[in-house]
């Protein structure tokens, strides 16, 4: 089983985040992950992790999915670092999250 380390985003941060960006809220499926995606990755570009992040879905320990922007994996196929990176590497991300913990380990979905 995949793991990945990472901070949580919620769907309506996104969603706000995508509104900020001047598209409309989302009405479907499709839209949703549209803006998902579009946001992320602005925020991606915006805090420099782009490169070294990916958007992942993964579970909580109590069996919630959620979106995470993920600095690691513990298998290597992934594309990612197998180990958690410095602080110094997500810091910015961190903030503009408005995260005050630590990334943590989150089941792959």
């Amino acid at each position: 089983m995949v793991k990945f380390y990472g901070d949580l985003v919620a769907d309506e941060w996104l969603y706000q985040r995508g509104v900020e960006m001047g598209h409309p809220r989302p009405e479907t499926y499709e839209d949703s992950v549209d803006i998902i995606v579009l946001a992320s990755g602005d925020v991606r570009l915006k805090t420099g992790v782009y490169r070294y992040t990916k958007l992942r879905l993964v579970q909580t320990r109590k069996g919630k999915t959620h979106w995470c922007i993920a600095f690691a994996s513990s298998e290597g196929r992934e594309g990612l670092p197998t180990s958690a990176p410095p602080e110094s590497k997500y810091k910015a991300l961190k903030e503009a999250l408005q995260k005050t913990g630590l990334p943590r380990w989150y089941r792959g979905d």
